[in-house]
């Protein structure tokens, strides 16, 4: 997070917008009251900024404007919003004004805290716009899921979020990385997460989104943040909602055949569950940011290149801070009461039973056991083998502390560790430490130690250190 620049108040920010003489546009807010509007309103000046605001709290007059939806509270929605809005203002100013003015629209939904409810607080928000008048359109759009417990704290966040969004789309949109961090300008992550945030148009052409994805999780926005194999920012709610998750976490330095042959096993294996409906299991590549540190810093190139070779292998991509799996689970059982299946090797596994791990928690081990166990999830382990010549290790010979026996004994016996079948044993020699050293002594094998299409984004690219072949 940059703590070098100026902060503006909420207010001075709604009052600087107020006075740019070049800033015109309509506010569209459902859910949760005006919440954003209402600090123009109050900074003064507003006469010279506001087209129009509205709030079509009605579901059958939002269909009638925006036209009928599922969901109220969804992204689809949103750009409903965007649209209609900003073409209205268009075709209703643009001659009159056009030549003088950048027009925009700023859009929210909302689900907020009510005394009849106590479904998730969230929104969805954007802002649509025009940098300089008869610009083509940019256009930033976010996710934010609402913390404190009361309705009226959640309004007063969730306004502050708007100003920040619409000042930083105005000033600051040359600089998307600076304008992310300035979201939470004013608040704190305890109240608001931005767990997604997508830029495009014109003068966003340049920026990666997934670049943006991992900043989230980076300044601490949100604990995780995905995105799809073209690169498509996801909300994790939509992507996780009523679906089986499958779920293995490494570092793809880079994604291996090995690491492809576990999913396939755990995914073959998790689909014949009883309670697992098959077509609609969702598959996970986790990152943690501790696989991402390096000396203390993220570096980027080496980022993108994980990226791109998970995207060329056709993988979705989750990025987090939970460096413990419970964590991860816990984060999971959050937006999914569907099915929880993680993968990984029978070294990981023995890790898992390393209570070391656990010293912070009151409970130790039991205690993070009985969050990463409860409800429907599983581990699906693949076999380990360090070298040809050593002993295979697997789900039922992994070594744990003698107290710790029945324990992992109880968790064979009731399902909740699995080893795996049917895996490829030619694999289990796969190392990504072997695929670097190889890819930096020029030597070709390592080709054969990654998909096809990995390997081709590898050489094409440049990633990793590669050179062609002398």
């Amino acid at each position: 997070m940059d703590t070098t620049r100026e902060t503006l108040t909420t207010h001075q920010k709604a009052l600087h917008v107020n006075l740019d003489p070049l800033r015109y546009g309509t506010f569209a807010e459902i859910g949760a009251g005006q919440e954003v509007v209402r600090w123009f309103f109050q900074a003064g000046g507003a006469s010279g900024t506001i087209a129009k605001s509205m709030s079509a709290y009605d579901m059958t007059v939002s269909d009638a404007i925006y036209g009928p939806a599922e969901r109220y509270v969804c992204r689809s929605r949103l750009q409903a919003m965007l649209d209609y809005e900003h073409n209205l203002n268009l075709s209703r100013l643009r001659e009159s004004r056009g030549d003088s003015t950048a027009f925009f629209t700023f859009a929210d939904t909302v689900s907020a805290r009510s005394f009849r409810s106590t479904r998730e607080c969230h929104g969805w928000m954007g802002v649509k716009f025009q940098s300089h008048p008869r610009d083509q359109d940019s256009q930033i759009i976010i996710h934010v899921r609402m913390l404190d417990n009361e309705n009226a704290r959640q309004q007063e966040a969730l306004g502050v979020v708007g100003v920040n969004l619409l000042y930083g789309a105005f000033n600051l949109f040359h600089q998307p990385e600076r304008l992310l961090s300035s979201l939470l300008d004013g608040l704190s992550p305890d109240r608001i997460e931005i767990d997604m945030i997508e830029f495009s148009g014109i003068e966003f052409r340049h920026v990666d989104n997934r670049v943006m994805a991992l900043r989230l999780v980076e300044h601490g926005m949100s604990r995780a943040a995905m995105f799809s194999a073209t690169g498509q920012i996801l909300q994790p709610s939509e992507v996780l909602h009523k679906r089986p998750a499958l779920i293995e976490r490494g570092s793809f330095r880079p994604v291996t055949l090995v690491n492809l042959d576990m999913l396939r096993c755990a995914t073959r294996q998790f689909a014949d569950e009883a309670d697992v409906d098959p077509e609609r299991i969702v598959s996970l590549m986790e990152i943690t940011m501790s696989n991402l540190m390096d000396r203390g810093e993220i570096d980027l190139n080496d980022f993108l290149a994980r990226a791109d070779a998970l995207a060329a292998a056709g993988m979705t991509v989750l990025i987090s801070d939970f460096q413990e799996y419970y964590r991860l689970a816990d984060y999971i059982y959050h937006y999914n009461e569907a099915p929880i299946g993680i993968t990984m090797s029978a070294q990981t596994l023995g890790q898992l039973f390393d209570e070391a791990f656990y010293d912070h928690l009151p409970g130790g081990i039991l205690e993070a056991f009985g969050h990463l166990f409860k409800k429907h999830l599983r581990l699906y382990v693949h076999p380990f083998q360090s070298d040809l010549h050593d002993p295979m290790l697997t789900a039922d010979n992994v070594e744990v502390a003698n107290h710790l026996q029945q324990l992992y004994r109880h968790l064979i016996d009731t399902g909740r560790i699995k080893p795996l079948n049917d895996f490829n044993r030619d694999f289990l020699h796969i190392f990504a430490s072997d695929i670097l050293r190889k890819i930096k002594e020029r030597d070709p094998s390592w080709e054969d130690m990654v998909p096809a299409e990995v390997a081709a984004v590898i050489k094409a690219r440049s990633f990793f250190g590669h050179r062609p072949t002398l």
